[in-house]
Parts: C-alpha cells; sequence; structure tokens
C-alpha cells in the first residue's frame, strides 16, 4: 500500500491574532510537522539549529533566492527569512503534512509557487480586540505599537482582497480557533 500524497498548509495573519499558540496545538493534535525556517539571525538563548530555525549565513541565503531554493523570503530588520522548497516538496511526496507559519506576504509568494496548498487566514474578531491583545503584550512603547497595529490592519486588508485563502479562522475563543484548524487539516 502506498502512502498518501502529503499537503502543505499554509497559516497566516498578522501579530496578536495567535497564529503561533494555534500551530503549536494543531501540530500536538494531529499528524501536521512545522516546517523549519531559515534565517540570517543569531540564534537566541535557548534555539536549537533545525528545530527553531536553521541558522546560515547572508551569502548561503542570498546563493538560495539566486537558485530559486526558497517558496518565499523577507528581510526584517536586517535579517533574512526564509523557507526552503526542497525539504517542503520533499515531505509532501512522502506523505507528510507540513504546516508553515508565516505573513501574509510570504503566503502570497508561496502561492505563486504552490497554489495548490491549503491557505488558513487567522483573524482577530475586530479591531478592538486586535488592539487589545497587542498592547496587552507590553512589548513596546506606543509609537512601536501604532506601527505594529497599523502593518496588522493593512495585512488583514490585503489578505482578504487576494483571493489566496481557502479558509478565514476568526480567533474570537482560542480552543474553538483550534479546533477549526485541526478541522481544516484533518478534512484537506
Amino acid at each position: 500500500m502506498t502512502k498518501a500524497h502529503g499537503k502543505l498548509v499554509v497559516v497566516s495573519g498578522p501579530s496578536g491574532v495567535g497564529k503561533s499558540t494555534i500551530d503549536k496545538e494543531v501540530v500536538q493534535r494531529t499528524n501536521a510537522i512545522f516546517s523549519v525556517s531559515i534565517t540570517t539571525r543569531q540564534p537566541r538563548p535557548g534555539e536549537v539549529d533545525g528545530r527553531d530555525y536553521r541558522f546560515v549565513d547572508r551569502a548561503t541565503f542570498e546563493r538560495m533566492i539566486e537558485r530559486d531554493r526558497l517558496l518565499e523570503w523577507a528581510e526584517v530588520f536586517g535579517n533574512l527569512y526564509g523557507t526552503p522548497t526542497e525539504p517542503v516538496r520533499q515531505a509532501i511526496v512522502e506523505g507528510e503534512t507540513i504546516l508553515l507559519e508565516i505573513d501574509v506576504q510570504g503566503a502570497m509568494q508561496v502561492h505563486e509557487k504552490m497554489p495548490d496548498a491549503i491557505f488558513v487566514l487567522i483573524a482577530p474578531p475586530s479591531d478592538d480586540v486586535l488592539r487589545d491583545r497587542l498592547k496587552g503584550r507590553g512589548t513596546e512603547d506606543e509609537e512601536s505599537f501604532r506601527q505594529r497595529f497599523g502593518k496588522a490592519q493593512e495585512e488583514l486588508r490585503i489578505a482578504n482582497e487576494s483571493g489566496v485563502y481557502n479558509h478565514v479562522v476568526i480567533n474570537e475563543d482560542i480552543e474553538a480557533a483550534i479546533k477549526q484548524v485541526v478541522d481544516i487539516v484533518e478534512a484537506e
């Protein structure tokens, strides 16, 4: 008996909508595995190469861009982040369900290369809830918060207008949102 063809599930949305919390639970409750991204930034304390990220130098990353070896990539605060194509494609061939957690712009790039992937947008129930969640983190000053909130609103607008997403999950209740994403992963 041959193993079924796998799939790529792309979960995205702006900061503060609960992507990471949802995705960690989805991996715990399904057979999905996380895609490990690459980055040029230095490892943070406790991070393990190959588990949290693959840490590479800038020249290696730039060669991967030149050779079209990334599903998506972006530069954030001077560091490069991306998703290597080959491990994702190989896992799909082997019948695995790969979960990729990225921002909306990254999802657009993946859609260009793998339009058959399943795209899930995690969204807040309202701007007020998003504002409260971002403020509740207490990780930035007022100006930084305004920028992050504005970026989150713009990401949601772009995502909703893109036509890329097969599913939109409104994270009003975290457990209900997790269940919805688990159901999507298992049904697809």
